[in-house]
C-alpha cells in the first residue's frame, strides 16, 4: 500500500493585524497543501497592537470554513519551531521586489541552517500589493475607516483597540 504523505506549510507571521493580504495567501496555500499551519509569532520586543492571543482567535475565526488550516502561535527561532512540529516548508508572500529581497535572505539562511527546509514564495494578488499590517495600523490609528483592508468583522476591533490606547 502507497501511504501519501501529506504536505504541510507553515505560514509565519505577526498578522497584527491580519489583512486581506493574509487572508488570500492562506486560502491559496490552502488549495495546494494538506495543511497550513498560520503561526503567529510572539514577539516579546515588538508593541503590538493586538495580544498573541488576540490574533490567534481572530484568525481561528477568519478561516473557520478552511479545515485544513490550523492557527498557532510560537516565540523563538523560527526553525525550532518548525522542527518541533515536522514541518519541512514555510509560506512567505512577495508583494514587490523589495519583499523578495529581503525574503531571499532569510530563506537562504534558514537553508543554511538546515538544507531540508524550503521556502515557497507566492506573489501577492495585485489587488493586495500596496497592503501591509503596518498601513492599516497608520490608517487606524489616524481614525480612518480599514475595512477595505481587513476580514470582514476585523475594522470595528482595530478601531475599538485605537480607542482604548486614546483612553489611557
Amino acid at each position: 500500500m502507497n501511504k501519501k504523505k501529506e504536505r504541510t506549510i507553515l505560514y509565519p507571521g505577526s498578522f497584527d493585524p491580519l489583512t486581506l493580504g493574509h487572508l488570500d495567501l492562506i486560502r491559496r496555500a490552502a488549495k495546494i497543501f494538506d495543511k497550513v499551519y498560520v503561526g503567529v509569532l510572539v514577539n516579546p520586543y515588538k508593541k503590538s497592537l493586538f495580544s498573541v492571543e488576540e490574533r490567534v482567535i481572530m484568525i481561528c475565526r477568519i478561516t473557520a470554513d478552511l479545515p485544513q488550516v490550523e492557527v498557532v502561535s510560537f516565540g523563538g527561532l523560527l526553525i525550532e519551531f518548525c522542527h518541533k512540529l515536522g514541518i519541512r516548508c514555510i509560506l512567505r508572500g512577495l508583494r514587490d521586489q523589495g519583499d523578495f529581497e529581503a525574503e531571499i535572505k532569510v530563506a537562504q539562511g534558514l537553508k543554511v541552517l538546515d538544507p531540508d527546509l524550503e521556502t515557497v514564495f507566492l506573489g501577492t494578488d495585485p489587488h493586495y500589493s500596496y497592503l501591509s499590517s503596518s498601513m492599516v495600523r497608520e490608517v487606524a490609528s489616524g481614525g480612518g475607516d480599514v475595512s477595505a483592508f481587513v476580514p470582514d468583522g476585523l475594522a470595528p476591533l482595530v478601531a475599538e483597540k485605537y480607542k482604548e490606547k486614546a483612553m489611557t
